[in-house]
């Protein structure tokens, strides 16, 4: 699905990642894991091509994408949702979700039934929803797109706790559902447990551990997201 050799991104002088390889199977939800400042965002905006990066290659489908633009990243599979969500606050909730749907029309019925909340607060301004509701809307945006492979980055920042656990559970059956790859950025331990298949700890730029949900040393993965 999404093959990544050898990725480097730098920022002038500085080096802030380091030969990142991985690969991404076929509807299998992947975690970067790490503290602050270890390269996550840095590395998820280089693979949507907002930051300028070298690489050996990134193949999406075993199509090379790592000379495109980002907006050609997304045609051809790739999906976003930023930390911080960056919704459009003055346009509607449904106003949100048509600014992602490549082809307009109207807003599918899948999304309306994972989100009821979206559909209820339609007509309310983005900029109105709580930080759960917003962190919807900013997936539901990315969806429309119909992406063989969603980008989340932090997204369980803001939220809390009980929002946290149903994010969790919806994006598990969205991602049976309609059959999409997930990489996720993520520090909150229990979420990433959730959601993700497989772990990867990024620390200094670099992939220093990997392992399966089902291999996870809780006290090892906790001592890699300790400051």
């Amino acid at each position: 699905m999404l093959k990544v050799s050898d990725l480097n991104v730098y920022y002038g002088e500085s080096h802030t990642v380091h030969d990142v390889t991985f690969e991404l199977r076929s509807q299998e939800a992947v975690a970067v894991m790490g503290r602050n400042g270890v390269g996550k965002t840095t590395l998820l905006k280089a693979l949507i091509g907002m930051l300028p990066s070298r690489s050996k290659e990134i193949l999406l489908n075993g199509q090379p994408i790592q000379r495109m633009p980002s907006y050609d990243r997304v045609r051809q599979g790739l999906a976003f949702v930023p930390q911080g969500r960056m919704i459009f606050p003055t346009l509607t909730v449904k106003e949100n979700i048509l600014a992602g749907m490549p082809r307009g029309g109207e807003v599918p019925e899948y999304i309306y039934r994972f989100f009821p909340v979206l559909q209820e607060m339609s007509q309310r301004k983005g900029g109105n929803l709580s930080g759960g509701q917003q962190q919807m809307l900013a997936i539901a945006r990315a969806l429309v797109s119909d992406p063989k492979v969603l980008i989340l980055d932090e997204p369980t920042e803001g939220i809390q706790p009980s929002i946290i656990k149903e994010l969790a559970r919806t994006l598990t059956e969205l991602r049976r559902e309609r059959r999409f790859s997930i990489l996720v950025s993520e520090q909150v331990l229990s979420f990433a447990l959730d959601v993700a298949d497989r772990f990867l700890v990024l620390d200094r730029g670099r992939i220093v551990h990997e392992k399966n949900r089902e291999e996870v040393d809780l006290d090892e993965m906790r001592a890699f997201l300790t400051v």
